[in-house]
C-alpha cells in the first residue's frame, strides 16, 4: 500500500488563485466551441480541421494542466513547467485568435445560431487565454523562466507566424524565382532556432550551448533581423511583379494569389517581432544585467 506522502497533495488553492480560475473558463468556453460546431456536422475542410483542431488541443492541455497543478505534481516533471505553462498560453491566444477569425469568415451565416455561438465563445477563449499570459509574464525582479519572458513570448510568436507562413506556400510558386527560394530559406532558419529555443528552454538543456545562451540569442536575432529585412523587400517584389489580382479572386473562398498577401503581411510581422525581440534582448544583457 502506498503510504500518505506517497499520494499526490491535492492543491485546491490552484484552482482559486486567478490563473486557475482563469483555466477553467478557457476548459469551458473552449468545450463549448467545439461542442456548437461538431453539433452542426462534420467537414473535410481545411479550415475547419485546423478550427476544430485548435479547440480541441486548446482545451485538452489546459485540462491537463489543471489536473497537474492541483495534484502539485507538476515540480516532478522533468521539464520546466513555467516555461511550458508560458509558452502554452501565448500559443493557445495565437491559436484560437486564428481560429476566431477564420471560422466566421468561412462557415457563419446571418441564421446560423450555432457557428455565431461557436464564434462568440471562441472570441472569449482567446480573452481568457491573452488574459492567462499577462497573468503568467514575468514581472520585472520576478525568478522565472524565459519563455515567461517577453523575448521568450515573442519566440512563440515568431515560430506561430512562421508556421502560418508555410501553411500558405505554394511550391510552384516559390520554386520558380531563386529570390523567392531564399525568402522560404529564411522563414525555415529562423523558425527552426526558435523552436530549438522553446524545446531546450522547456526540457531544460540550455546549458549544453557551448557559450552563454543570452549571447547566442542576440546573435541570432541580429541575424534574424537582417534577414527578415531582405525577405520583405524580395517577397512581394518578386511575388506580385507582372501578377496582378485575379479577378476570380473575388468569387473564390480559397485564392493563391490572397495568400502571397497573407506571406507578405506575416513576413512584416515577423520583422517586427525579430526587432523587438532584439531590443529587449540587448536591454536584458547590457543594461539591466550590469
Amino acid at each position: 500500500e502506498l503510504s500518505a506522502r506517497e499520494w499526490p497533495q491535492v492543491s485546491y488553492s490552484t484552482l482559486t488563485v486567478p490563473v486557475g480560475i482563469v483555466r477553467m473558463l478557457e476548459v469551458i468556453f473552449t468545450c463549448i466551441s467545439f461542442s456548437l460546431v461538431a453539433s452542426v456536422g462534420h467537414r473535410t475542410d481545411s479550415f475547419w480541421t485546423w478550427c476544430m483542431f485548435t479547440w480541441c488541443f486548446c482545451f485538452c492541455v489546459t485540462l491537463l494542466i489543471l489536473v497537474i497543478e492541483f495534484f502539485s505534481v507538476s515540480s516532478k516533471l522533468p521539464i520546466s513547467w513555467d516555461d511550458f505553462t508560458a509558452a502554452f498560453s501565448m500559443l493557445a491566444t495565437l491559436m484560437v485568435l486564428a481560429a476566431s477569425i477564420i471560422y466566421p469568415i468561412h462557415f457563419t451565416c446571418s441564421t446560423c445560431g450555432r457557428e455565431i455561438g461557436a464564434t462568440v465563445t471562441s472570441f472569449l477563449a482567446f480573452i481568457l487565454y491573452a488574459s492567462e499570459v499577462g497573468l503568467s509574464r514575468a514581472k520585472p525582479g520576478d525568478i522565472s523562466g524565459f519563455l515567461a519572458t517577453v523575448p521568450g513570448l515573442l519566440k512563440v510568436l515568431e515560430a506561430f507566424v512562421a508556421c502560418i507562413i508555410f501553411i500558405c506556400l505554394d511550391l510552384a510558386k516559390f520554386s520558380v524565382h531563386p529570390g523567392l527560394q531564399w525568402c522560404v530559406a529564411v522563414y525555415s532558419i529562423c523558425f527552426i532556432f526558435a523552436v530549438i529555443v522553446i524545446i531546450f528552454t522547456i526540457c531544460r538543456l540550455l546549458a549544453l550551448f557551448p557559450v552563454p545562451f543570452d549571447k547566442i540569442l542576440i546573435v541570432c536575432n541580429v541575424l534574424a533581423v537582417l534577414m527578415y529585412c531582405t525577405a520583405v523587400v524580395i517577397w512581394p517584389l518578386y511575388s506580385f511583379r507582372n501578377n496582378p489580382r485575379p479577378q476570380n479572386c473575388t468569387y473564390l473562398r480559397i485564392c493563391s494569389w490572397n495568400n502571397l498577401v497573407v506571406i507578405s503581411f506575416m513576413t512584416c510581422v515577423n520583422f517586427i517581432a525579430y526587432i523587438v525581440d532584439t531590443v529587449y534582448s540587448f536591454r536584458l544583457v547590457f543594461f539591466i544585467s550590469v
